[in-house]
């Protein structure tokens, strides 16, 4: 594997978050909390999972939106305090935070379903 996708953790990630953080319909401020918290968090925790800042997953209301994959489990209204129990139960602990999942878009093969 490229060096480029070693330091970029893709060597080891388990998992893919998401983190759309606006700026059209969602809260930017608190998107950004959100995404700083995330990213120290699974440093602190040592989390084995890439993450991205993305600035539309083009569904614009309820957000912040928080997408796991290779789920396909899509949080909504995504705070700082709800990523410390998603990141706890989900990514750590391997089972989704059901009250909160909006959706799910698992993978499988090559493609996801949507």
């Amino acid at each position: 594997m490229p060096e480029l996708f070693v330091r970029a953790g893709l060597k080891n990630a388990k998992r893919h978050l998401f983190l759309c953080i606006g700026p059209e319909c969602c809260d930017p401020l608190e998107g950004e909390r959100a995404w700083e918290n995330l990213k120290r968090r699974v440093k602190e925790v040592g989390a084995e999972v890439m993450r991205t800042k993305a600035a539309c997953l083009r569904v614009c209301q309820g957000g912040p939106w928080l997408v796991i994959y290779p789920e396909g489990v899509w949080y909504g209204e995504v705070t700082a305090g709800r990523l410390e129990v998603i990141l706890e139960r989900h990514v750590i602990g391997g089972q989704p935070v059901e009250e909160w999942v909006a959706v799910r878009t698992p993978c499988g093969g090559q493609s996801c379903a949507g």
